[in-house]
């Protein structure tokens, strides 16, 4: 069963309070969509994201996104494939031009299920959202792509407009693998 290791990393995940509304929800989709990383489940999928820190650790990169008019993190559709931190670190890299990306564990770092507003041919639905800690470790500069009007490395929320709760999450999360620039 394709499903079985994300199923794994799901029940071995220790949420915090403001994601335990999320892990029984995501847990019994997943057990009961054999077709949950198929994009063409209409209420919704399985999607994977990075939280992505720079070579120094001193920056995270977050794409503003051009459909959802959001700062979010880089992430996307699994279509089809199970793996969902190959899926993360594949999505980091096409939508930042960055191909040095590793991850820093490959424990999921959070989970968020949201909802993705209807647009032209595609109904409202659930984005199942697993996210990782990764880490760029190479010295190349980002491309932005068609799916962000803006790509930055920033070090903290400050200045970004319109953030997500669950991006303001990451940002918790994500401190204590965040140094202090040095001047």
């Amino acid at each position: 069963m394709k499903r079985k290791p994300l199923l794994s990393l799901l029940k071995s995940y220790y949420p915090t309070d403001e994601e335990k509304v999320f892990l029984e929800r995501f847990i019994h989709f997943v057990e009961t969509n054999p077709d949950c990383f198929e994009r063409s489940l209409e209420v919704g999928h399985v999607t994977a994201s990075a939280w992505l820190l720079n070579k120094e650790r001193t920056h995270v990169l977050l794409m503003h996104h051009a459909k959802l008019h959001l700062w979010v993190q880089l992430g996307g559709h699994c279509d089809g494939d199970p793996d969902v931190l190959g899926v993360a670190i594949k999505e980091a890299q096409e939508e930042s031009g960055l191909t040095q990306i590793r991850a820093v564990s490959s424990s999921i770092f959070d989970i968020d299920i949201h909802v993705i507003p209807a647009r032209e041919e595609v109904k409202e639905h659930l984005h199942y959202d697993v996210r990782f800690l990764l880490q760029a470790y190479g010295d190349e500069a980002i491309v932005q792509n068609r799916e962000s009007n803006e790509l930055r490395w920033v070090s903290s929320k400050l200045g970004l407009e319109g953030l997500d709760p669950s991006v303001l999450r990451l940002f918790r999360k994500g401190k204590p693998f965040l140094k202090k620039k040095k001047n």
